[in-house]
């Protein structure tokens, strides 16, 4: 297929959902909610005009979003934030109820309710937590409240924490099955290259198999107010695409351009989702849970996961490092390194030390048990995964 045939098929497809989206999720970071003076309180205003107007048509919204930190230090008068835990904890708990009542009042201009959902990884790991912050996601649209969500930064530890809030905007988009994902960013949108410190890196409209994207050699750098920078808003939108869903990557700064966005202007750039989604069970599996150590595979099990789709079995095991139980959410790697995927470990490290490259009918024998045939059954195993 030519390109100007990918590039017309790419925005037909971006048209139809922005046409008929009925579930957006809106990730907005600190780079464009602050100024030189900590969070902007001019931008949420602009935000929450645009959100009304969307909301106001219909479509179900649930925003993403960073600025407690920066708003806590508008009110201490620095926005210095040091990186240790505390410093950062302190003025998260001093800026997030303030964060939320621009929010309300902003949003109640339209009389359009708001609230307040702060998750920390420990809730969304756990699958019954998960489901009640699903189910509560889900009510508070069915009374069309818009969520405003962010990470509890006041009681997460470093080993819990997602890392970003581009991180959670994935994970909330399984939560509530969303159609669309709108990343909100200080550039334009993506670039071949830093544009900041390449001038020929050239901007890219449209992306149509991110999985293919070289992301960690064209995303240098990050903002000096947000913890994530391109490579982490890249990283999300393959997890959506893996979900089947697209992502727009737009300039917070650009001034009314999310109803620009929906009106039919070409604006940022759009991420197309995969061809064939993943399960929203898989996706929870490989996103929500911790890889507890690494299994290392033969070139004979890697071709019969990646290409004829079989279960991993101790046979193709060539190594095994960490020390994870059973159930436990492991990589998957071959000889060389290279990331296969992730899966749920049927057996413990220690088992697999002694059964790997045996035959399945040897388990029992060697364990004095043989609970099941195979290492990771494909149904709990997510290839190509975006870790």
């Amino acid at each position: 297929m030519s390109r100007s045939a990918v590039m017309s098929d790419c925005q037909k497809a971006r048209r139809d959902v922005l046409t008929h989206a009925k579930r957006v999720v809106i990730k907005v970071g600190s780079a464009v909610l602050t100024g030189s003076n900590g969070l902007d309180l001019r931008v949420v205003n602009r935000l929450a005009d645009q959100m009304a107007g969307l909301h106001d048509k219909g479509i179900d919204l649930v925003l993403v979003s960073s600025g407690a930190v920066a708003a806590g230090c508008r009110v201490m008068g620095s926005c210095h934030a040091r990186q240790d835990l505390a410093y950062k904890q302190a003025t998260s708990a001093i800026g997030q109820s303030r964060l939320m009542h621009f929010y309300d009042e902003a949003f109640a201009r339209y009389d359009t309710v708001t609230a307040q959902v702060l998750l920390t990884r420990a809730d969304l790991q756990d699958r019954e937590r998960f489901l009640n912050a699903r189910n509560t996601l889900s009510m508070l649209l069915g009374w069309r409240v818009i969520p405003i969500v962010n990470e509890n930064d006041t009681v997460a530890v470093h080993e819990l924490k997602f890392g970003d809030n581009d991180a959670l905007a994935a994970l909330i988009l399984n939560a509530v099955e969303a159609d669309l994902f709108i990343n909100l960013t200080s550039a334009d949108g993506v670039f071949t290259d830093n544009p900041l410190e390449n001038p020929d890196a050239c901007f890219l409209p449209y992306i149509e198999d991110i999985a293919s994207m070289p992301l960690a050699n064209i995303c240098r750098g990050k903002t000096g107010s947000g913890t994530g920078g391109m490579y982490s808003k890249l990283l999300a939108a393959r997890r959506a695409a893996q979900l089947g869903v697209p992502t727009l990557i737009l300039s917070g700064k650009t001034r009314f351009g999310l109803e620009k966005v929906f009106a039919g202007e070409e604006l940022g750039t759009w991420i197309m989702p995969e061809a064939r989604s993943i399960s929203r069970r898989k996706f929870w599996m490989a996103y929500n849970l911790d890889p507890g150590g690494t299994i290392v595979i033969d070139q004979g099990a890697v071709c019969a996961l990646t290409d004829h789709g079989k279960s991993l079995l101790p046979a193709g095991i060539a190594d095994v490092q960490g020390d994870f139980g059973m159930g436990d959410m492991v990589r998957i790697e071959d000889v060389s390194g290279r990331s296969i995927g992730v899966g749920v470990t049927n057996y413990t490290a220690e088992e697999l030390r002694r059964i790997k490259g045996r035959n399945t009918s040897e388990i029992e024998t060697i364990l004095g048990h043989a609970s099941y045939p195979e290492t990771i059954h494909r149904d709990n195993m997510l290839l190509d995964a975006a870790i």
